[in-house]
């Protein structure tokens, strides 16, 4: 009953916003337009269309004021009027009362405001979907800023994330490429970041491993987290000074170099990605700010993605054999990774994977849609059976944003030539020399506890026991030189590695 009520609800915002000319503008349907017209004779549709979907998205919530943020950065698939209306979306939603505030803040640390800080500025700084941002001096003296969820936020989420799982399953249902596409995975993937985003405890978290990852560095700059000050409802961290990504203006007029910039982007992103697996996958222009020195500055860390090595090996061997335009690698890298069938026809797959990407070659950003790019490639996937991936649904988000700033940065920003690089570093520090080094490095406190077990259970197995305790035995031996042959084989070829070196020294002298 619940979600009938909350569907009747947005059906009624449509209409009321007059969002239903966005879908009456097809020759399809236009038809329907005097009878809309006729029905709801008494809404007034004067201001200009950006805003009322904008106003529209904000009334929903926040699981649309997301998809709204999303759609800010894609300037190349969307009309600059609404483009621009819905930025406002990034930090202007409306804030809730400073008296809310003041309460969520009293009852998460049972104390008067007053005697948690020095001073807390009433007036919200910046107001998102999920929280909103106000200033105030810890009782030492040190500028912060406090983070407060917005209250009774989590059942409306609740029950937007019902509605679309709902809508996941009349999708696999009725459609053909339902089941293909995953859509129940990937609601329950975005709902698990909603929920961790709805805890400010872990987006805490989050931002304190960003600033580990990052620490010292050149590129990006992370707030420090005050965990004394930290509970579920409230987030306390360091207060930075920058400008908005997003006022390139204002950056030139600082002396920013705006080039610079955008290649510093690029590098962040895939820093993120390949080096850490642990990457800011809510990066739109009001979430990132640039400071004086020339750094970027992360804010928000409430969505994250991560990464295992073998999503990273898999994007990382595509990215580069991309860049190389090696067709037939990227083909043979999605069946390796078992994402397209086993009796997929290779010259096929290369020939579909060439007609999509050969044409956004040597050409500068602004002349790349990877919103289209990406639409070609579903339609192709589509063709030859590919499954959806959930857990890079975020990345691909991601890519969406990064493509987004990059337009806003430096639209003549060659972005292959940029990337290209770091990749390739990159894999050489995983398969070459360093990386046989990083995984010995790695691996070798696990030798003293695993290698010792071996002779045991060897002499144990051949004392004779009974059938089925030697059958478990051999069992168990099996498991663990399965586990160990990695290993094994690594040591080894370190050795033959170690030998030869002598043998030529020895040779030489």
């Amino acid at each position: 009953m619940l979600r009938l009520l909350r569907l009747a609800k947005i059906l009624a915002v449509v209409f009321r916003f007059g969002l239903d000319e966005f879908a009456l503008g097809h020759e399809r349907v236009r038809w329907l337009r005097p009878l809309i017209r006729v029905v709801f004779f008494w809404r007034r549709l004067d201001r200009p269309r950006g805003e009322r979907l904008r106003r529209a998205l904000e009334d929903l919530g926040p699981i649309f004021v997301k998809f709204g943020q999303v759609l800010s950065t894609r300037r190349d698939l969307i009309p600059l009027d609404i483009a621009d209306e819905l930025a406002r979306l990034q930090d202007r939603v409306p804030p809730f009362p400073a008296e809310q505030a003041v309460a969520v803040i009293e009852k998460a640390y049972g104390r008067k405001v007053d005697d948690v800080f020095a001073s807390f500025d009433r007036t919200a700084v910046a107001s998102a979907s999920v929280a909103q941002v106000h200033f105030a001096t810890l009782p030492d003296g040190r500028e912060v800023a406090v983070k407060i969820l917005r209250p009774g936020i989590e059942p409306v989420i609740g029950r937007d994330i019902e509605l679309l799982e709902t809508a996941a399953s009349l999708i696999e249902l009725v459609w053909q490429d339902g089941k293909r596409l995953k859509p129940k995975e990937v609601i329950a993937e975005f709902r698990n970041h909603l929920r961790d985003e709805l805890d400010l405890m872990r987006e805490a978290a989050n931002g304190s491993q960003l600033r580990r990852n990052f620490r010292d560095s050149p590129l990006l700059l992370v707030p420090e987290i005050h965990w004394d000050w930290c509970t579920s409802e409230v987030m306390v961290m360091e207060r930075v000074v920058g400008t908005p990504i997003s006022q390139v203006a204002a950056l030139r007029e600082q002396g920013i170099d705006i080039p610079k910039l955008s290649r510093m982007g690029v590098e962040i992103f895939f820093t993120q990605v390949f080096r850490d697996g642990f990457f800011h996958a809510d990066m739109h222009p009001g979430n990132i700010f640039v400071g004086a020195d020339g750094r970027y500055i992360a804010l928000d860390f409430g969505i994250m993605g991560t990464l295992t090595e073998v999503d990273k090996s898999y994007l990382a061997q595509n990215f580069l054999a991309f860049f190389r335009r090696d067709y037939r690698r990227v083909a043979q890298a999605h069946l390796e990774a078992g994402w397209v069938p086993p009796e997929t026809r290779m010259d096929e797959f290369e020939s579909a994977i060439r007609a999509v990407c050969e044409p956004i070659f040597d050409k500068p950003l602004k002349e790349i849609s990877f919103g289209r790019v990406l639409l070609r490639l579903f339609q192709t996937a589509r063709r030859f059976n590919l499954e959806v991936q959930p857990q890079l649904v975020l990345l691909q988000k991601t890519l969406l944003n990064i493509e987004g700033l990059g337009r806003e940065l430096d639209p003549d920003l060659d972005l292959w030539k940029t990337a290209k690089p770091f990749l390739e570093r990159w894999m050489s520090e995983q398969i070459g020399w360093r990386g046989l080094l990083r995984s010995i490095r790695e691996e070798a406190p696990q030798w003293g506890v695993t290698l010792p077990q071996l002779p045991r259970l060897v002499y144990r197995a051949l004392q004779g026991p009974p059938q089925h305790q030697l059958e478990a035995a051999l069992r168990q031996l099996i498991r663990e030189q399965r586990q160990q042959s990695q290993l094994l084989v690594v040591v080894i070829a370190a050795l033959v590695f170690l030998i030869v070196l002598l043998v030529v020294f020895a040779s030489r002298h």
